[in-house]
């Protein structure tokens, strides 16, 4: 009895430790849970947006506000806040937040084409195009049509026109295309026409009249083919 009373304090600072390891390995357990759930809020309120969208543009960015703040590095969440800020008119802001998913995945290719199109409508072309440029160096870009697209635009109105034709004419080899074949065809008809290669001019523009029949590309292509020689 002497001897178990001897070392008997031994043995409580020695269950007291094991006691503050599992302590602290239910803390830590706890926390990971914690941030998990977060998380999952997060993207919670990311998929409401999405699904807002549509109908109710407002709900939707509180939506991927709560989604942001709760997660600031939701880049999904950061995407859809951005896009909701240029539909009204809000450059600067949507600038801010593909800058800022950017920050988070720097391969984020749709972010760098969407930032492109804020940039190109602030008339800031040169930095246009380098995001779009940035959005092709990714390979796993699943729509580089998009991005090569508005780079042609670009290219032509800071008058490379030779650089706006290739890359026209790669978008409009795409399979599936996401940009809508006709657009692509008049823009390229138009940089054909300028370039002085009427007859390519030609056959790109009637080819727009067959996609897009009665449509507004159809027409803009109908007055492109009058003015040729």
């Amino acid at each position: 009895m002497t001897i178990w009373n001897r070392h008997r304090p031994h043995r409580d600072q020695a269950f007291r430790s094991v006691l503050l390891i599992w302590l602290g390995l239910t803390s830590v357990v706890a926390g990971c849970a914690t941030e998990k759930e977060v998380l999952q809020k997060s993207q919670g309120h990311y998929q409401e947006g999405v699904a807002s969208l549509p109908g109710d543009r407002q709900q939707a960015f509180v939506s991927f506000q709560k989604a942001v703040q709760l997660n600031p590095n939701n880049k999904e969440a950061r995407y859809a806040l951005g896009h909701v800020y240029a539909l009204q008119g809000k450059l600067p802001y949507a600038e801010e937040q593909f800058r800022a998913a950017l920050k988070i995945d720097e391969n984020y290719s749709e972010a760098h084409t969407y930032l492109g199109q804020v940039l190109a409508n602030q008339d800031r072309w040169v930095e246009a195009m380098q995001s779009y440029r940035l959005a092709l160096a990714n390979p796993l870009y699943p729509t580089p049509d998009l991005a090569r697209f508005h780079l042609g635009r670009a290219l032509a109105h800071q008058g490379d026109l030779q650089g706006a034709m290739e890359a026209f004419e790669d978008a409009a080899s795409a399979s599936p295309p996401t940009v809508p074949p006709a657009m692509t065809h008049l823009e390229l008809g138009r940089v054909y026409s300028q370039l002085g290669y009427t007859t390519r001019a030609r056959e790109v523009l009637k080819k727009v009249a067959t996609l897009d029949k009665g449509g507004e590309w159809a027409t803009a292509a109908s007055d492109l083919l009058t003015r040729l020689k």
